[in-house]
């Protein structure tokens, strides 16, 4: 009879590699970019290894983004620099996850620009 570990964490870059990009939901799908590396981080984190490091990294980023989002619409209104601010959100909300991702394929840890650490 063979015994299984269920304990011993498997190493998975494809699946940390799609976490990372389920984050580019959020430009289809309203807050899929925040629920759906969520969920994937939630289901996975015990099984693959580096997974929860990704993870915790990848919900920080999108809960940073979230902020930045925030903060920066009433200063278009204010001042009119929140639009360079939205525009500059938008584009390393689309860029981060992507690179990360093809670090995540490499093996190599998780690096967000501007997250605030929510998780850690």
């Amino acid at each position: 009879m063979e015994v299984i570990n269920y304990t011993e964490k498997k190493e998975d870059t494809t699946t940390v590699s799609l976490m990372h990009l389920s984050q580019l939901l959020g430009y289809f799908i309203g807050f899929g970019s925040l629920i759906a590396p969520l969920v994937i981080w939630l289901s996975s984190r015990d099984r693959i290894e580096g997974m929860d490091e990704h993870g915790k990294q990848a919900v920080s980023f999108q809960l940073s983004l979230l902020i930045y989002i925030f903060v920066s619409i009433p200063l278009i209104f204010a001042l009119g620099l929140g639009l360079l601010t939205l525009l500059f959100t938008v584009a390393i909300g689309f860029v981060m996850p992507v690179v990360n991702a093809l670090r995540a394929g490499r093996g190599e840890a998780p690096n967000y620009f501007m997250t605030i650490r929510f998780l850690s």
